[in-house]
């Protein structure tokens, strides 16, 4: 039997971030033998992520890249599923080194993204599990988005939770920082209202008319009613007809037309909006804890 020593051990957990405790047994069990250790010590963490992935990530991070000639610009979001770990190093560096991946493969999809290499070779998908068993939560890289082009490219980032990347023709780099911090803060749909979706508009025109039927007034009253509720609904959800953030008074339409631009296009990604959260009872969760900890 080999001596496990506490240089090997100390070797061990910096080349893989566990426990020491973790690290002595691993070396026990593989007599020794490092790299053996290692690959042990991943197999079972990939088992222990894969028992983890049915479990709610709706924290995480939003990380925007760019490259250094502002030609492409990448923005992902990576989930956890508490906000302490979020705040981690591991956890921070990852999500970095998921979307230098993204900028570096160009990978426009999700597929991709999980396919591309990190910086040490590990895919994403592989080094996402790795870090599911390393930190103890399930973890989830979730969507990317990929910008590139002759076109400004300019992003802004509200904390680590609201990400916005705008593509604009024309203008000015500050000027389209600003439309990145204003989608962040209205939240609009889409640019224009030609590309609002035919059923959207369709599914607000009836709920528009039902309440307006209930006035009792005569139908062509009630049909000027509903129209200038839907004028009112794409002012709202389009970048182009809301008022500019910073300058209430103006429009953002306005306010581009002023400065000779045109936003090609824009993303607006927030730390687990969509995500399902499941309500915890905190005291019947310790319960639980408790319990299986006695069995």
């Amino acid at each position: 039997m080999a001596e496990i020593t506490a240089a090997l051990v100390k070797d061990l957990r910096e080349r893989t971030g566990a426990g020491m405790m973790e690290c002595k047994k691993a070396l026990v069990e593989s007599n020794g033998d490092i790299d053996l250790a290692i690959e042990n010590m991943r197999k079972a963490g990939m088992a222990k992520a894969d028992k983890k992935a049915g479990r709610t990530a709706a924290e995480g991070l939003i990380i925007i890249k760019g490259a250094a000639d502002g030609k492409r610009m990448v923005m992902v979001e990576v989930n956890c599923e508490t906000d302490f770990v979020t705040k981690g190093d591991d956890f921070r560096n990852f999500a970095d080194g998921v979307a230098q991946a993204a900028l570096d493969a160009g990978a426009d999809d999700i597929d991709a993204l999980l396919a591309a290499p990190m910086a040490g070779g590990m895919s994403v998908a592989d080094a996402t599990k790795e870090m599911i068993a390393k930190i103890g939560e399930n973890m989830n890289v979730r969507r990317v988005v990929v910008y590139k082009g002759a076109n400004l490219l300019e992003s802004y980032l509200h904390g680590s939770r609201i990400g916005v990347v705008v593509e604009m023709a024309g203008g000015s780099s500050e000027l389209a920082r600003d439309i990145a911090m204003h989608v962040a803060a209205s939240r609009p749909q889409c640019v224009s209202e030609e590309q609002v979706p035919a059923e959207l508009i369709e599914k607000e025109r009836e709920i528009y008319t039902a309440q307006a039927a209930e006035s009792g007034k005569p139908a062509e009253i009630v049909a000027k009613m509903v129209d200038g509720r839907i004028k009112k609904y794409l002012k709202e959800v389009t970048l182009l007809g809301q008022p500019f953030v910073k300058d209430p008074d103006t429009l953002v339409d306005a306010l581009l037309k002023k400065n000779g631009a045109t936003v090609v296009g824009f993303s607006r990604f927030e730390v687990g909006e969509g995500i399902e959260k499941k309500s915890v009872n905190f005291a019947e969760e310790v319960a639980a804890q408790a319990a299986a900890q006695g069995k």
